[in-house]
């Protein structure tokens, strides 16, 4: 098992990508914190768990509330000692002209999807500087590598991830933590259902275009995050992993 004595924080953890990848860490070995903004997912996804795991613990979260993450940090610590791996993973999704698009929905795809992935490195960091190691992933996004019409708030948001990774890894190379971004293109998720809905067209024709032929899962970011977690990556950092079917070639 990859993951064996590793602690990890596992944002959106309730649905989708989030969902599958608590349960690609705990086959693993890991020992996990998951949070999410519902909290009946959350408990319900729990219950699920709990059914095969014993090392997992849910708490309700708001990613953009700094209060919120020092209680996840904070918990997470009281109940495993220490923390090897974050998933910043909790993120939402809206496409809309500019013309259309909204101050308050700018304020909102940035707060959540921007500085949640702040606040979450910010508490993490100096627990991982304590231990001299540590992998931070956070969820970014094809979009956040190309430009494409009605991505306004959602690339800009996908991009602003890429760089603060680069950024970041760079900040704290030196004491063995590394942090790199993934970049998922359309997955089968309720947010790629959005995605394919916004331009007129199902996920599975989407697939059609894809050079692999079909649209991603969960299980295949999943794959990757378990990837960057593990000691099969610590030579890898400030690197961006996209897992898009050939889409970005």
């Amino acid at each position: 098992m990859r993951l064996q004595t590793k602690v990890a924080i596992i944002t959106g953890g309730a649905n989708g990508i989030g969902k599958k990848t608590v349960e690609r860490f705990l086959e693993e070995g890991s020992k996990v914190v998951f949070t999410d903004l519902n909290a009946d997912d959350g408990t319900k996804a729990l219950q699920e768990f709990q059914q095969k795991f014993s090392d997992i613990h849910f708490i309700q979260q708001n990613v953009q509330s700094e209060s919120d993450w020092a209680k996840v940090v904070s918990e997470t610590i009281e109940k495993f000692g220490r923390i090897d791996v974050l998933f910043n993973n909790a993120g939402i999704y809206k496409s809309k002209s500019i013309e259309e698009t909204t101050l308050e929905e700018w304020n909102l795809l940035m707060g959540v999807n921007v500085t949640g992935v702040f606040l979450g490195m910010k508490q993490v960091i100096p627990i991982m500087k304590n231990q001299r190691s540590g992998s931070i992933i956070n969820a970014s996004s094809l979009a956040g590598l190309r430009g494409s019409a009605y991505h306004i708030l959602y690339g800009a948001s996908k991009g602003a991830v890429r760089m603060m990774t680069k950024d970041i890894a760079a900040e704290v190379a030196p004491y063995s933590i590394r942090v790199n971004s993934t970049h998922p293109g359309v997955i089968q998720t309720s947010m790629g259902d959005d995605v394919a809905k916004g331009i007129g067209v199902t996920t599975e024709q989407i697939g059609k275009g894809v050079p692999l032929k079909r649209t991603g899962t969960p299980d295949d970011i999943a794959n990757a995050v378990v990837f960057l977690a593990s000691d099969d990556s610590t030579y890898i950092t400030g690197t961006e992993i996209v897992i898009d079917g050939g889409l970005n070639i």
